[in-house]
């Protein structure tokens, strides 16, 4: 499977399994297991969202939002816990606009879930750890 090393955002080529005790990529080598969210914008957007063959979390979110603010480190929390089984992103709303009216994106924080490079679910509102934990399983 095609997995986004969250480090330097290179497309790896990972064996599918149920668990991994070593997964380093290819360019940086830093491992695969550290899953941390990962920063996108109008540039590499796209290109993560196809070559990515696991679910791709992504947080819109603005630098002023109140909730935003609450919920990043449970987004975080959440994401390390994930490691090669979906890839957490998040978009400023601020800084990539055209993103945010693309995804037609009206409060923040917005959740989409992309699966094959096609949205399947959103949620508006800041979640706690169980609702963001729930919201993510149905998709792996």
């Amino acid at each position: 499977m095609r997995v986004v090393c969250p480090h330097c955002q290179e497309i790896n080529n990972v064996p599918r399994k149920d668990t991994y005790k070593k997964a380093n990529c290819g360019k940086c080598k830093q491992s695969l297991l550290e899953n941390k969210v990962v920063e996108l914008n109008n540039s590499n957007f796209d290109d993560i969202l196809v070559n990515c063959d696991t679910p791709i979390i992504v947080d819109f979110w603005a630098p002023w939002c109140g909730p935003c603010k609450m919920m990043a480190p449970t987004f975080s929390s959440v994401a390390s816990k994930y490691p090669l089984k979906t890839l957490f992103t998040k978009v400023n709303t601020e800084n990539e606009q055209q993103l945010g009216s693309r995804f037609n994106i009206r409060s923040i924080p917005t959740l989409i879930i992309f699966k094959d490079g096609k949205e399947v679910e959103r949620v508006s509102g800041a979640l706690d750890n169980s609702n963001l934990v729930q919201f993510v399983n149905k998709y792996i």
